[in-house]
């Protein structure tokens, strides 16, 4: 798949972060280099506030750093808008559904919005729910899932992209052991296929069953 100008080639290289700091208030991050590869699903593990979410907003676009530079293919991921590039695909803490739209409707928008065909779109966004064993939850809204329903749903509108960057943020957290080695097993998938997999967890299951590890504490790397 190419989108916005890059390809799966282009993520050879993987996506590299230096010398990052970013301040709001006070310093969340401070000065951290680290390349995300592809092929490979990198764990970025911390307590909270360790800045993790905030490095994953820098590395898809979402944040400026406050100084240093984030590149994917010798270019930059901030834009100047906020909005990440569209090879870049979140899975969000938050989830970052819309209530009033249904489970396929959350995922199908995604590539609605990415130019595809309405049909071929909620077409896909079956697809993508029945990945994470939730196909028959299409038509439910989304105030009536659970945790974990909604979690997956989110996973699944991520995946449904075919970015070529993948980030996710606490992707497992409300899911039970079976359902998290779903999740495990389809960012491998995504990987497999020369993505760029960022998995920031607490968990350290998941940080077991990732290919790379890194950790960050007070907004600096530690290991």
């Amino acid at each position: 798949m190419t989108l916005g100008g890059f390809s799966g080639r282009d993520a050879v290289g993987g996506l590299a972060l230096e010398s990052i700091t970013y301040v709001a208030g006070r310093t969340l991050l401070d000065d951290v280099s680290v390349t995300f590869p592809a092929g490979k699903v990198t764990a970025l593990s911390g307590p909270s506030g360790s800045g993790k979410t905030t490095l994953l907003s820098i590395a898809g676009g979402l944040l400026q750093a406050t100084s240093g530079t984030a590149e994917l293919a010798g270019q930059d991921m901030w834009t100047g808008s906020g909005d990440p590039r569209p090879e870049v695909a979140f899975i969000l803490q938050v989830y970052g559904l819309v209530p009033i739209l249904s489970a396929r409707e959350n995922v199908s928008i995604a590539l609605r919005a990415r130019g595809t065909a309405p049909a071929d779109a909620d077409e896909a966004a079956e697809a993508a729910l029945a990945r994470f064993g939730i196909a028959d939850l299409g038509e439910r809204q989304v105030e009536e899932l659970s945790g974990g329903q909604m979690q997956r749903v989110a996973c699944a509108r991520g995946f449904v992209v075919g970015a070529d960057v993948l980030l996710a943020d606490e992707p497992t957290s409300e899911l039970d052991e079976g359902n998290r080695g779903v999740v495990l097993g389809e960012l491998r998938e995504e990987a497999a296929r020369g993505a760029i997999v960022v998995v920031a967890t607490h968990d350290p299951a998941v940080v077991e069953a990732c290919d790379l590890h890194v950790a960050l504490d007070e907004g600096r790397v530690v290991r």
